[in-house]
């Protein structure tokens, strides 16, 4: 029989997850960043903010991605296919 895949391994914690609401809060607040100084090579702060938080988001992702996925089971290499 088939293993279900997203059972295979114990799962990881789940507190981690909440990270994923920092990207959402700073680019919803948009109060706080609808300005144009400081600058950034030319680029006024509302665009520069929000790209900032392409990157920052990505790096959250992978970590919350990291951190949260299931550990690979012990018994997952025996048994085999009957």
């Amino acid at each position: 029989m088939a293993q279900d895949p997203g059972r295979t391994g114990q799962p990881r914690n789940r507190q981690w997850l909440w990270l994923l609401i920092l990207p959402w809060i700073g680019v919803v607040w948009v109060p706080f960043y609808n300005k144009i100084e400081p600058t950034l090579w030319g680029f006024p702060f509302f665009y520069w903010y929000q790209l900032l938080w392409v990157l920052i988001s990505a790096v959250i992702t992978a970590l919350v991605y990291t951190k949260t996925k299931a550990l690979p089971s012990r018994r997952a290499g025996q048994g085999g296919a009957r």
